[in-house]
């Protein structure tokens, strides 16, 4: 059993994780098989969605099919010959208090069914409940996951450690940090399901980052519960591998139709809005008149194409590296999301830490949540920790952002340039010519070609926050540089005074003379002239 990790975008893999019955390719949802009832077969799950591995519960399997699934093998029973994973019953005791089975009887029973992928028996912490409680929950769990070693008897199948705490987030942290001492395969955070019932996904980031932050990267990371298509983004961006869920049949049953963006009842619907083979030759009436179990089933398949077709939009995402891109425009399909993706800035430093250097593509940025993205983060951690402006250089020249990029090779700027080495002659030396830019801020010339510096597009005009934040960012610029002048060419139709002014507070607290140019035609002749003359003056 192995994680082979192929892809990363943000703190999203695309991984391929080794079981004795196959590999699978992460992320991945795993269908719940309910065998009791289940309007799709596993079987049909397999020829139809080639869906590799699914879920089901060793409780429920135990109590209903107990000798018959341990005769025939978990596989011969579901009839399915991929990976199968089961559950332990955690989820029968959040919602009915308790179940019929010891954790040591839950453990042998799923090594007897010859499960590839097995739970222990936690405690699940639940919503609303006391943190005495959650503790209680969390030591619990911890004391049945130490005591696994001693009552498995094989090595060949994978366990899943579940971490919980709820919502209070220390527990989560102290519960992933005690499991990730242990020698589990897979973890798995407990108790999310109240929190997305109830849209509160900007706590699902808190608690996935909890534990995430604390748990060994190198495994894969489980989230119980998650099956709806239009939070995948947001969960697999946050370095979750693996989901399971009954919604799609759970919500069959009830007429909702799910879509990539939430989801809507049946008979709300004039036009169905997907072309999956359930849905292209029909229309919502047709379809309302069905039998309901013809129609509960048809629905089903549906939510699964639909769930199935986003995750594979998002393994794109993350081989294009374009996930965020991807997470900004999922966000905007409900408040909750884009309130998640706004407390995803909490920790943009460790997301940067963990994400790719670099990308097969450029960047695009729609409006000031990308200020947040790790490749800013990592520009304004790197200006100000690790780079120093060039030896000798005595007057900072701030010029405006071009269309062209990289920005040095604009005309613009090769007119600048060229003036200014014409003009100084053994005194160019003596300038730094930067640009500012957003989101980035400050861009020295001599970085202008170091991606993604030059390889982005950013929407214009420039909205309120990000225009503060780039001016944030050359002011800090500013603070930790030690030019003995600035002259500063405004481009006030794009930055309005806000940079400016932030500029000024910096200069007069560092005691820097600041000369700030302002044209109607910022790259006139004129202007360039003014701008010569200034730095000739400066230097004088």
């Amino acid at each position: 059993m192995s994680f082979e990790i192929k892809d990363r975008d943000l703190l999203a893999r695309i991984g391929r994780f080794e079981t004795k019955s196959g590999a699978i390719e992460t992320p991945l949802l795993l269908p719940v098989i309910n065998p009791t009832i289940q309007p799709v077969t596993p079987r049909t799950m397999q020829k139809e969605f080639s869906c590799p591995a699914l879920i089901t519960n060793a409780y429920i399997v135990r109590k209903h099919f107990k000798d018959e699934a341990v005769q025939k093998g978990i596989h011969h029973f579901l009839d399915f010959n991929g990976v199968v994973m089961t559950d332990s019953g955690a989820y029968q005791i959040l919602v009915y208090g308790g179940v019929e089975v010891t954790p040591d009887e839950i453990v042998q029973y799923q090594e007897e069914i010859n499960a590839d992928i097995a739970t222990i028996l936690d405690v699940p912490t639940g919503w609303g409940v006391s943190e005495q409680y959650a503790r209680q929950t969390v030591d619990e769990t911890l004391r049945r996951a130490r005591g696994l070693a001693k009552i498995k008897t094989r090595d060949d199948i994978a366990w899943v450690g579940p971490v919980q705490g709820g919502q209070y987030l220390d527990l989560v942290a102290r519960s992933a940090r005690e499991m990730g001492k242990l020698p589990f395969q897979i973890h798995a955070l407990g108790s999310p399901t109240p929190v997305m019932e109830q849209y509160l996904f900007d706590i699902l980031v808190d608690m996935i980052m909890a534990a995430k932050m604390n748990l060994p990267l190198e495994r894969p990371l489980h989230l119980f519960g998650a099956g709806h298509p239009f939070m995948f983004a947001l969960a697999i961006s946050l370095g979750c591998d693996l989901f399971d869920s009954a919604a799609y049949a759970m919500y069959a049953r009830d007429d909702r139709y799910m879509t990539e963006y939430g989801t809507i009842k049946l008979d709300e619907l004039q036009y169905l809005p997907c072309s999956c083979p359930m849905c292209v030759k029909i229309d919502p009436k047709s379809m309302m008149t069905m039998p309901k179990t013809e129609r509960q089933e048809r629905l089903a398949q549906h939510n699964l194409h639909v769930s199935f077709s986003e995750l594979r939009r998002i393994k794109q995402a993350i081989m294009e590296g374009r996930l965020w891109e991807h997470l900004e425009l999922r966000a905007h399909g409900h408040p909750a999301l884009l309130q998640a993706l706004k407390n995803l800035r909490k920790y943009s430093g460790y997301v940067e830490r963990h994400s790719p250097v670099t990308k097969k593509s450029g960047l695009f940025f729609f409006s000031s949540l990308g200020m947040h993205r790790p490749e800013v983060v990592r520009h304004r951690k790197k200006l100000l920790e690790r780079y120093s402006p060039p030896k000798g250089a005595k007057i900072l020249i701030l010029l405006p952002q071009t269309q062209m990029k990289p920005f040095h090779k604009s005309r613009e700027y090769r007119r600048v340039l060229k003036e200014i080495q014409q003009k100084l002659g053994d005194k160019v030396d003596e300038i730094h010519v930067c640009t500012y830019a957003a989101p980035f801020g400050v861009i020295p010339t001599e970085l202008d070609e170091v991606y993604p510096l030059s390889q982005y597009e950013i929407a214009t005009p420039l909205d309120a926050e990000t225009i503060r934040y780039t001016a944030k960012q050359a002011a800090n610029y500013i603070a930790s540089t030690s030019y003995k002048e600035i002259i500063l060419l405004q481009n006030a139709e794009m930055w309005k005074e806000q940079f400016v002014t932030a500029c000024r507070r910096a200069c007069k607290k560092g005691r820097i003379p600041l000369t700030v140019l302002r044209w109607e035609k910022t790259w006139g002749e004129d202007t360039l002239k003014t701008l010569v003359a200034a730095i000739q003056d400066a230097l004088a």
